[in-house]
């Protein structure tokens, strides 16, 4: 051990946590330690079935023997690569998400993480109002919807529909309105000269796994064609195969041939490591025979990022979605999805409202805490589940999500629902 390190190796890692580690988390009181497939362990030895992942971040569950060779072999090669080169593993990992995810002609931008990416939404949004301008000049308001989440950015929490992120950072980025949720009325009547874009997650995560209608997509997309606005869809948690697609809306019934502007994924797509990116439609912006192209409006010197697209992340992130196409991983969450609902709502429990969701995104929405109950229903059934043996992941006060990686076995689920139903029958 190194000497500097040897006063702190007898300091338990949550006194680590209280005295050197900023406190904005409010984190449950376990340490994890390592993990193996479904399975993950606390300091303690104690194992979990991990319906968490990362907050849908390990498609693959832990450990996966082709992330962990691929992340061998490019790290005695080469770890980073200045974006002012070209890195080929990057190049590949954009030809797949353009060809076999989107298919549909674009170009991929590359950062760190989903706020990073949506921060690149915005900024394509302002570039778009600037370069397609109204009557008054340049457009940039971006029109998002109540209960969204797109991340912790001055930007991000500007455009997140709600109020519990803002408070305390005022005043915010200019140019955010936020619209009833499926409504496609208020959305019409919303636009103004200065809109640029509408913005929305396809599944609300951090609102409360809430789908998206198919009706209310076609009809946003609609209305972007008939106003000139950018459609642009935040995936970074609901993308990535979760839902049954690649591109999650590709799941919403009735939404499937939506081809929108724009759409950011991230979590999902590194297996564990750090990663985002913007796809970005290669549609020209006008009939002009030397038109540019949506996909060019960032140029040089618009945007950047040091360490996106690196050569490990990208070998990584191209191996996961490559490997979750060779595995069949994307049919079966959707079936293994429908599976869990139809099981958790035949319990008929008096503790569960409602179940929601897609895929392998899905939701147990649950009823209000019992006078004198301090803590919400969401942290009770987590805190539950965690003592059986069960990580789960709450969304809000009454929501708790369960996002299993998507290679879990049927064996892995049935375990899991009987610690489920075990800990809502203890509220």
């Amino acid at each position: 051990m190194h000497p500097l390190t040897q006063p702190l190796a007898a300091v338990a890692t949550p006194e680590l946590f209280a005295r050197y580690v900023v406190p904005n988390y409010g984190r449950f009181p376990m340490t994890i330690a390592r993990g193996e497939g479904v399975w993950v362990w606390d300091e303690e030895g104690h194992r979990y079935l991990d319906f968490a992942t990362g907050i849908a971040v390990s498609p693959l569950g832990h450990r996966d023997p082709e992330v962990m060779r691929v992340i061998r072999e490019q790290s005695e090669t080469l770890l980073h690569c200045s974006n002012l080169y070209l890195n080929r593993p990057q190049g590949l990992l954009a030809q797949f998400i353009t060809d076999r995810m989107m298919e549909a002609p674009g170009k991929v931008f590359f950062c760190n993480s989903g706020a990073e990416a949506n921060e690149t939404l915005i900024k394509l949004a302002r570039k778009f109002g600037s370069v397609r301008p109204g009557a008054a000049g340049p457009r940039f308001e971006v029109l998002t919807f109540e209960g969204s989440f797109h991340g912790r950015t001055m930007a991000g929490i500007s455009a997140t529909g709600q109020a519990k992120v803002k408070a305390g950072f005022a005043p915010l980025l200019e140019g955010f309105r936020h619209l009833p949720w499926n409504d496609l009325a208020a959305v019409a009547a919303a636009i103004r000269p200065e809109t640029a874009a509408i913005l929305l997650e396809p599944l609300q995560g951090e609102g409360g796994i809430r789908p998206a209608d198919g009706t209310f997509l076609t009809g946003l997309a609609q209305l972007c064609r008939e106003h000139d606005l950018l459609l642009m869809f935040d995936e970074v948690q609901c993308g990535i195969g979760r839902l049954g697609h690649f591109a999650g809306w590709k799941a919403i019934p009735g939404a499937e041939g939506i081809v929108p502007d724009a759409v950011s994924w991230a979590k999902g797509l590194g297996g564990g490591l750090p990663i985002g990116s913007v796809w970005i439609s290669a549609r020209p912006l006008s009939a002009e025979p030397d038109a540019v192209a949506l996909s060019d409006v960032l140029g040089p010197g618009t945007h950047g990022s040091t360490f996106g697209g690196g050569p490990l992340v990208a070998s990584v992130a191209l191996t996961v979605v490559s490997e979750i196409e060779r595995r069949g991983l994307i049919p079966r969450a959707a079936e293994l999805g429908d599976q869990i609902v139809q099981t958790i709502r035949s319990w008929n429990l008096p503790a569960v409202r409602e179940v929601r969701g897609i895929g392998l995104m899905l939701g147990i929405v649950l009823q209000p805490a019992g006078p004198g109950v301090t803590a919400t229903p969401a942290s009770r059934l987590t805190d539950a589940a965690m003592k059986r043996g069960l990580l789960l992941v709450p969304a809000g006060t009454d929501v708790v999500r369960l996002l299993p990686p998507l290679t879990v076995s049927d064996p892995e689920v049935q375990e899991a629902l009987a610690i489920l139903k075990s800990a809502l029958e203890s509220l």
